[in-house]
């Protein structure tokens, strides 16, 4: 009963977190992002076991730099003629690499390369959502906070029709608890959820927002299963103990970082 209250405690500070910087202001949610991206990165070295407290900290420094230039751009603080400085950015783990006698390159490369692609990246195109002149009609905090719901309500009703129906299981070498039942239902149910949402909000059409939550929704899974590979191959049950209850940064995020840039192209594409 303890452990359980300190879950739902965990869990309702972190969707406060979450939507509050949502709707507050893009700088809101670009700081806490900013917090997700330095700690997540951490959860990723530590994962791949790279144990230099010095080639930690360098890390962590250049994917938060990373992380700021490109946010920077997104928000229109800075043109996007300074996006052209990330090269040499994406440049600079292989030379940390080259120059230590002790770290696995092979390790250490993932470990950077991961946390700019399945941290940076996602994170500065959810900035990019407040952009009208990219995303158009779409644009805007309801858009970012779509997206978290539809997560959240997939793995609720996905949680739901595996304990029900679950008999075949989804992948099991990798996460032996998902099952092909409770996915397709959790897919389904959402869709219903979905609709039902559209009958009321009149922003988004019925057949955008289907193939949106079934973007969101089919990527966010194949994400989390892509983190439990890593955390299975570490020998973890959680990327971190950040919050009590519900394991590290990567295990909160991986769903919605995963699906952010097949959602941005989606939009795009409309």
């Amino acid at each position: 009963m303890r452990e359980l209250g300190i879950r739902t405690l965990s869990g309702a500070v972190y969707v406060c977190l979450v939507i509050g910087s949502i709707l507050l202001s893009p700088y809101a949610l670009a700081l806490l992002l900013l917090f997700v991206v330095a700690v997540g990165t951490f959860e990723m070295l530590r994962l791949q076991a790279v144990n230099s407290r010095i080639f930690r900290s360098l890390v962590v420094l250049w994917s938060v730099s990373c992380y700021l230039l490109a946010a920077m751009v997104a928000l229109n603080v800075l043109s996007m003629r300074w996006l052209m400085l990330e090269m040499p950015l994406a440049m600079l783990p292989s030379l940390f690499a080259l120059f230590s006698k002790h770290t696995n390159y092979q390790s250490f490369a993932a470990s950077c390369y991961g946390a700019l692609f399945f941290l940076v990246l996602p994170s500065v195109l959810m900035l990019s959502l407040y952009r009208q002149d990219w995303i158009g009609a779409y644009s805007g905090s309801k858009m970012i906070v779509l997206v978290f719901l539809l997560i959240w309500v997939n793995d609720s009703f996905a949680y739901l029709s595996g304990r029900l129906l679950g008999r075949h299981k989804l992948f099991e070498r990798i996460s032996p608890g998902k099952t092909i039942e409770g996915s397709l239902g959790g897919l389904l149910l959402t869709l219903v959820a979905v609709g039902i949402y559209c009958h009321y909000a009149s922003w988004m059409p019925l057949p955008v927002a289907l193939g949106l939550t079934v973007v969101v929704v089919l990527f966010g899974t194949l994400g989390d299963l892509c983190e439990s590979m890593l955390k299975r191959q570490a020998g973890v049950k959680d990327s971190g103990k950040l919050m009590p209850g519900h394991g590290g940064i990567l295990d909160r995020f991986d769903s919605v970082f995963f699906a952010m840039p097949f959602l941005f192209a989606y939009l795009l594409l409309l």
